[in-house]
């Protein structure tokens, strides 16, 4: 969803990235086929995710299939018109495998990856550190062998369920020095 001020971000699997305000979209209705939002670098490219950011405050999260992510800041991608190229938002590599995914993420998310075995981690925003725009990043996930990423999501850190955990691991280290 949009407020109609929202700059447009849209990935490529190739590590490219094109950002635009929406206001050079113009409304149209339901049948119409739109507008171009970025320029597909070859046939064997497709668009991985678009997110809408409303404030500075956001960073751009990108994940590629082989695991690894990073943390930019928004200020890193310039604003360019809608169909472009685009500019590189991550280093592909046959280490990094393609993009797979792209999200704006503040410190208070935390960020769930799941592979395509059932594996599932969720692991807290806050501990990626913020790079540069043209880097491979770091592995957040590791994968077995023929393995890859299938799907990645924010979701709110649940505070509460933080306290649980604490509360356990309390419990136990409490229960374990009664034992000995």
């Amino acid at each position: 969803l949009t407020n109609g001020e929202s700059e447009i971000m849209m990935a490529l699997n190739s590590g490219k990235a094109v950002r635009f305000n929406e206001k050079t979209v113009r409304p149209m209705g339901r049948n119409a086929s739109g507008v171009k939002g970025i320029t597909l670098a070859n046939k064997t490219d497709i668009v991985v995710g678009m997110i809408c950011v409303d404030s500075p405050e956001y960073d751009i999260l990108v994940v590629s299939e082989n695991g690894y992510g990073k943390r930019s800041s928004l200020d890193d991608y310039r604003t360019t018109n809608r169909g472009g190229k685009g500019v590189k938002t991550i280093n592909i590599t046959e280490k990094t495998g393609e993009l797979i995914a792209i999200k704006n993420v503040t410190d208070m998310d935390d960020l769930m990856i799941i592979n395509r075995s059932g594996i599932a981690i969720r692991l807290h925003v806050n501990q990626l550190r913020v790079m540069g725009r043209a880097t491979q990043g770091v592995r957040l996930i590791n994968l077995k062998e023929e393995d890859i990423i299938a799907a990645v999501t924010q979701v709110p850190r649940d505070e509460e369920e933080e306290e649980i955990d604490a509360t356990e691991i309390n419990d136990t280290i409490d229960t374990e020095d009664q034992e000995s």
